[in-house]
């Protein structure tokens, strides 16, 4: 199974589309949005641009400089093993997308 598949589903923007449009639309913060997909969230978009939209139910985190596997876990309040299991590899590489499904408490 496509990774991807389980945790984006994908836009294509049409003419007249923002970030701000479509995160309303999809319920997602504007500036993840412009981050999953690599752009400033005051850059310019055109119609037939591909977005990735991150599917609700799961936490999405963009690793940062500096970033440790411990810190990440314990921002999700998980063990490295759940991390893991969402996340074939985990390069700690600024902007990589780490993914955690929400757990119900």
């Amino acid at each position: 199974m496509d990774e991807n598949n389980t945790y984006f589903t994908y836009y294509t923007i049409e003419k007249g589309d923002n970030l701000y449009e479509i995160s309303k639309k999809y319920n997602i913060n504007p500036k993840l949005l412009a981050a999953i997909n690599g752009i400033k969230d005051n850059e310019y978009i055109y119609p037939g641009q591909e977005l990735i939209i991150p599917k609700s139910g799961y936490s999405y985190y963009i690793t940062a400089e500096g970033d440790t596997l411990s810190g990440v876990t314990e921002a999700f309040r998980t063990s490295t093993d759940n991390m893991l299991r969402y996340n074939k590899t985990i390069y700690l590489l600024p902007d990589q997308i780490l993914v955690y499904k929400n757990q119900s408490l």
